[in-house]
Parts: structure tokens; sequence; C-alpha cells
């Protein structure tokens, strides 16, 4: 069973930087990355010191119902290419451990699923909980913070 890391798309990440509304209604803030943890939802990679990137709420569910969380997320302010979605991305490399917590098919949580995963095991678990029939994703967050990183589905 091979994984698929699903970043942002491409057309929510242009919509962003032309200045799009966040899904709180809110404009992108802009601000320029001192190189301290600043993890790219579009390219799932670090936003370099000096370089300007954009905070804005980001809801990654395709409706609106109570499981829909919404949280801050960081994207690099120019154009960077989409994580290739193949590799493990960067952003979920350098961490200590990750929150784990798998969908079912109408976006809402499976019960039983959330788990507090260390770096090396994030990949195991998501294969073990993209096995079940009920389970049709995998997110993944901060556990310092929990920030959305990015969506797991199998390739």
């Amino acid at each position: 069973m091979s994984l698929r890391y699903i970043p942002m798309s491409d057309a929510e990440a242009r919509r962003m930087r032309e200045g799009g509304l966040d899904a709180y209604g809110n404009a992108p803030e802009r601000q320029v990355s001192d190189g301290g943890g600043v993890p790219c939802r579009h390219c799932l990679d670090y936003v370099e010191a000096g370089a300007p990137y954009l905070v804005f709420a980001l809801r990654p569910f395709s409706s609106l119902q109570p499981y829909a969380e919404t949280g801050p997320v960081f994207m690099h302010a120019e154009a960077c290419p989409a994580h290739d979605g193949d590799a493990l991305p960067p952003i979920l490399n350098s961490r200590a451990d990750y929150l784990l917590r798998g969908y079912g098919a109408d976006e809402r949580i499976v019960y039983g699923t959330g788990d507090v995963v260390v770096r090396e095991e994030v990949e195991s678990r998501a294969t073990e909980l993209l096995a079940r029939s009920d389970v049709a994703s995998v997110h993944v967050r901060s556990t310092r913070n929990n920030c959305y990183q990015c969506r797991i589905e199998l390739a």
C-alpha cells in the first residue's frame, strides 16, 4: 500500500496569494520568516529565513459540518510548486511527533483513530488507518499547536 501526501490545491494557493479571503472571510496576513518552523501547506516544505509568507485560516474540508475544523496555516507568499505527493514531505520529517486522525468519506472523524505518533511511525500508522474500510483519509496535525499539516490518502 503506497501513500499520497495531499497539499493545499494549486487553485486555493493561487487564490490566497491573489488576496482571496480565508475560511473566516479575512485577507491573508503577510509576514517574513525567521526560518524557525514556518511550514508551507502548498509545497509542504519550510519557508526559508527572510522569505515572505502568508498566514490565514484554512478549513481543509469540502463542506461545512461540525467536524470541519478551521485553523491558522502558513504558505509561501511567492509561488512555489505543490508537493508531488509521493515522498514524505519535509514538514513531516522535522518534529518529534505528529497527531494523526482518520476521517470517513463524509469528512467526519472516525472515533478511535486519533493518535500522537512519533515521526518514525507516521507512515506505518497512516497505512494502518487507511487499511480500514471506514477511513478514507488521514489528517496530520501539529502536536504542539494542533495546526493542520496535510492529508494522506492511498495512492
